[in-house]
């Protein structure tokens, strides 16, 4: 497990049926591309987060592959469109098999 992995999320607390609203994330992480070397001159192992996912009860929002080439702290914006009160699931996936999962919920006015 990578240390200090910290995810963060913001969706708003409320919207109208049919709103498009903005969620935006980040999660503390390291990123190592495998590629980098420390100070004696070993190679630094890969861990990445490759892959992101949310859903919005039980229906697939968005899912996104990542790359070694992703910056430290991976921040991602993206929008989507609530039918309905409900509960967002974000999950992180680690190289190393970690999960990192954080939920929220929104109300529909």
């Amino acid at each position: 497990m990578a240390d200090n992995v910290t995810p963060r999320v913001r969706v708003p607390r409320d919207a109208t049926a049919g709103e498009t609203i903005t969620i935006k994330t980040l999660i503390s992480h390291p990123m190592e591309s495998g590629q980098r070397k420390d100070g004696d001159g070993n190679v630094i192992p890969r861990s990445i987060i490759n892959r992101f996912t949310c859903e919005f009860d039980g229906e697939m929002v968005i899912d996104v592959t990542l790359e070694p080439a992703i910056s430290t702290n991976p921040f991602l914006e993206f929008e989507a469109v609530v039918p309905e009160s409900g509960t967002f699931v974000f999950t992180w996936y680690d190289d190393d098999g970690d999960i990192y999962t954080d939920s929220k919920d929104i109300a529909v006015n």
